[in-house]
């Protein structure tokens, strides 16, 4: 399914320019000449502050503010028109995005990271979004779908015909919570089998003998893992998903140390509701038959007459 994400990339590349450049969005907002001030002329404008020294040179806020108005002033002054123009547009047409919505989608986001707290912590390394900006963000891209989907009406044959024709994209998703001991040697590999045998701990044996740093002192857990995670090799893989809960392997030969998998437990679970399905498969096929974003936002930038100078 097709991720709607647009103007994100801008968005993480400028959003730090933002705080800065909105201060300069005044009467001199347009003025690039390239000043050199001296600590006397900062003193006569206390707006203008040193933020840098290279021997006698002075680096001076505005000089970083006039920079950044070069450099990405045009990026940002056309993300702030189209934002108001949607807006606009929405209010117009009576369209609106509830808070439930905003959350919904922020849960669908949400998926593969281990908590709301992780998720929101990637948003702010990744894209420089605070959680009030990220909302913000989805607003104003869920406002866009609904804009440009408005007249667009999908059939629930339609619907039913493309989850028919696309398999792999709703499958069930599978997890795999798996324990594991590393060992250098045949000989190694039955004494954790003797042990096994005997009833002692899979996570005690772990401890006294695997050879893996990363897993040993926490009893070889691994942690649950999708049944085709990419960061596992595929032969661990592939002896996993035929284990059942509880079974321990047999030795695993891989990159010449042997593994030895137990199962601890495995979960299915469909990737949505029936519901959710649904309504994601409406609005993607929406979406498809839709105008594109860029000839829908220049529409509206003649509708409202936007006039940009930059």
């Amino acid at each position: 399914m097709r991720n709607i994400k647009i103007l994100w990339g801008v968005i993480a590349v400028l959003f730090i320019a933002v705080v800065i450049l909105s201060s300069v969005l005044s009467a001199d907002f347009f003025n690039q000449r390239h000043v050199d001030m001296s600590p006397d002329q900062t003193k006569q404008n206390p707006s203008v502050k040193v933020i840098a020294t290279i021997g006698d040179r002075t680096i001076t806020s505005k000089e970083l503010e006039q920079q950044l108005l070069q450099k990405h002033g045009r990026e940002l002054l056309n993300q702030m028109v189209d934002h108001e123009v949607i807006r606009l547009e929405g209010k117009a047409l009576g369209l609106f995005v509830e808070e439930s919505e905003i959350q919904k989608e922020l849960k669908r986001m949400q998926q593969g990271y281990d908590n709301e707290g992780q998720f929101y912590e990637s948003m702010k390394v990744q894209l420089g979004l605070s959680p009030e900006a990220l909302k913000a963000d989805i607003y104003d891209k869920l406002l866009q779908e609904k804009i440009i989907t408005k007249d667009i009406i999908v059939s629930d044959e339609q619907v039913n015909a493309y989850i028919q024709s696309h398999p792999d994209e709703f499958k069930t998703e599978v997890q795999l919570r798996l324990q594991q001991i590393v060992v250098s040697s045949k000989d190694q590999a039955s004494k954790v089998a003797a042990d096994v045998n005997k009833g002692i701990d899979f996570a005690q044996i772990a401890r006294d003998r695997s050879l893996d740093d990363a897993t040993r002192d926490n009893g070889g857990d691994l942690g649950w893992i999708d049944e085709d995670d990419p960061f596992i090799a595929p032969s661990i893989l592939k002896a996993a998903k035929q284990m059942k809960p509880g079974e321990v392997s047999k030795p695993i030969d891989l990159n010449g140390q042997l593994f030895i998998l137990k199962l601890k437990d495995r979960k299915e679970q469909p990737k949505m509701s029936k519901e959710a399905l649904v309504d994601t498969v409406r609005k993607e096929i929406a979406l498809r038959a839709a105008p594109p974003l860029k000839d829908a936002l220049k529409q509206l930038r003649e509708k409202y007459k936007v006039n940009v100078t930059l």
